[in-house]
């Protein structure tokens, strides 16, 4: 089973268990890594997420997955808030997060460039509106590789 096929299936299972939360799945990320395999689940609400809602979804996600058992080799489970950097990654989010400094990487140059960092101003017609140096771009939401919030400190 490919890693995109183990992050459909855990998605699938994932989610009705945290929406009947009142969480919100943002993500499950399914790589090696030095220490082994690792199935990352990332859940938020407004207000944030506690460590008391990251066991809770991760007793029972882990239950579920073991009943399951389309995981064929050993891996770690880790549930946890996505943190300031969010993934942007549904319409619902390029709408939800407007007015918020973020990066977005295309899979296709556009006008040259990949890499646009700027002011989200929202969605409109299957594009992802961003506003850099005062110029509005329109990305198209199907040619985002990744997108995430982008926050910065006050120094």
């Amino acid at each position: 089973m490919s890693r995109e096929e183990v992050v459909k299936k855990v998605w699938d299972l994932a989610e009705p268990v945290v929406l009947a939360r009142g969480l919100e799945l943002v993500d499950v990320v399914f790589r090696r890594e030095p220490q082994g395999w690792v199935l990352r689940l990332y859940i938020d609400r407004p207000g944030g997420v506690t460590l008391g809602d990251c066991v809770q979804i991760s007793e029972i996600i882990s239950d579920l997955l073991d009943a399951k058992d389309f995981i064929h080799h050993s891996y770690n489970l880790e549930v946890s808030s996505p943190g300031l950097d969010r993934p942007l990654r549904r319409p619902e989010d390029f709408e939800r997060f407007a007015g918020d400094k973020v990066k977005i990487t295309l899979k296709q140059p556009l006008e040259g460039r990949r890499n646009f960092t700027g002011l989200l101003r929202g969605l409109r017609q299957g594009k992802v509106l961003l506003e850099i140096e005062g110029r509005v771009w329109e990305l198209p939401l199907e040619g985002i590789k990744k997108a995430h919030i982008k926050y910065e400190f006050d120094v």
